[in-house]
């Protein structure tokens, strides 16, 4: 995230970012020392997708300031 957005690591902590996803489980997270977005946790897709074809998880990254 921190690349494609052309910040340095310091600016990822400094502008607050916010990952928002759909429903009350949060499945990603950014890490703080390399800016990669990471799953906060296993992501079992025959319990979340089970009666789709497709997987899709969608996230909102959510930065305060102006970019």
């Amino acid at each position: 995230v921190a690349k494609d957005l052309g910040l340095q690591l310091l600016e990822i902590s400094d502008r607050g970012f916010q990952i928002v996803s759909e429903g009350r489980t949060q499945y990603f997270a950014l890490h703080g020392k390399t800016g990669h977005l990471v799953t906060a946790e296993r992501i079992d897709r025959e319990q979340l997708c089970r009666l789709v074809p497709q997987c899709v998880l969608r996230c909102e990254l959510i930065a305060k300031g102006q970019m």
